[in-house]
């Protein structure tokens, strides 16, 4: 259900693309009909109901009548229900709306479905439009350290999308193995020819499995945007780092200490919660600098390169 492309009847798919192609052109008022028209033929049909919720939530924006805004609250609650695992994204715009917990707000069937749809043109997008330079600053982050390894033999690319960070990498590392939740992105990073081993899953779950201290490096490039709390992450690092072994890490950050959810609907961590995480976990901070690892809008987003260390 969560991947459901046609509600199962030529009819209601026909109003839903005329939906869509209503939205896209700013007619909202018009979406929100022919979306309707849609449920009318398919109720269960959850992306019809998200894509009501869509149309709602533009009439409320422009209206900024109570009733239109409820009237989205009720279309995103009501695909939720028929797709729980939320592929769509109902709960982030819930979240927008005031609705909901925004830290449970970024589902794995959400980001899976993210990254399948947007992994063609994920590169060309992440670099010649938002500037993207995670995977640049994370390895001059390692080369600043003077004492880190000019070569590691065993490393983990969490998150590893399209192989962005392995093709940083090469020349680096003897065995890379990357791990990433969209297996069309791992589509891409498989012809790259850069991963001895690609897996496919959510990268705690990944971690979990991997043998305790097997890796003397670890990156996650672009992925914790992903993630509200970082103590479980790095803990599950901290396990499979060897005694002595970096784990290089990209985060997004704000002024404040905690957790937010942005209006771009990735996750934004304060200092003060990375270095508590980082506590948690049992690691140091061997490096901590400032770096905008892309550009949203035209202009930089706060962000913050960390390199953690396991102690001997």
């Amino acid at each position: 259900m969560s991947r459901q492309r046609s509600s199962g009847d030529l009819l209601a798919d026909r109003r839903f693309a005329y939906a869509e192609a209503c939205l896209a052109e700013g007619e909202a008022g018009a979406a929100a009909e022919m979306a309707e028209q849609a449920i009318e033929i398919a109720p269960r049909y959850a992306p019809a109901w998200f894509l009501l919720g869509r149309a709602r939530e533009a009439l409320f924006l422009a209206s900024n009548e109570p009733a239109a805004e409820e009237a989205a609250r009720a279309a995103y609650a009501k695909a939720l229900d028929i797709d729980p695992d939320d592929a769509l994204g109902a709960r982030l715009h819930l979240a927008d709306l005031g609705t909901g917990d925004a830290l449970a707000a970024i589902t794995p069937d959400y980001v899976r479905a993210l990254f399948d749809g947007y992994a063609a043109r994920f590169e060309r997008h992440l670099v010649d439009d938002l500037h993207y330079r995670g995977p640049e600053l994370i390895i001059e982050a390692l080369d600043a350290l003077r004492d880190a390894r000019p070569r590691f033999e065993t490393a983990l690319d969490l998150g590893c999308g399209t192989g962005l960070m392995g093709r940083a990498l090469a020349g680096r590392v003897g065995s890379l193995t990357g791990v990433d939740l969209s297996p069309e992105m791992l589509a891409f990073a498989r012809r790259s020819g850069l991963y001895a081993r690609l897996c496919e899953g959510e990268l705690t779950v990944f971690l979990a499995e991997e043998p305790p201290e097997s890796a003397d490096l670890a990156i996650a490039a672009d992925v914790l945007i992903y993630l509200p709390d970082l103590t479980s992450v790095f803990s599950a690092i901290g396990r499979v780092l060897q005694p002595g072994a970096l784990a290089a890490v990209s985060i997004q950050s704000h002024d404040g200490d905690g957790v937010v959810l942005g209006p771009d609907g990735r996750y934004a961590h304060g200092d003060a919660h990375l270095c508590e995480a980082v506590r948690r976990a049992g690691l140091d901070v061997a490096f901590l600098s400032q770096a905008a690892v892309r550009r949203q809008r035209g202009r930089d987003v706060p962000g913050r390169i960390a390199v953690l260390r396991k102690p001997v």
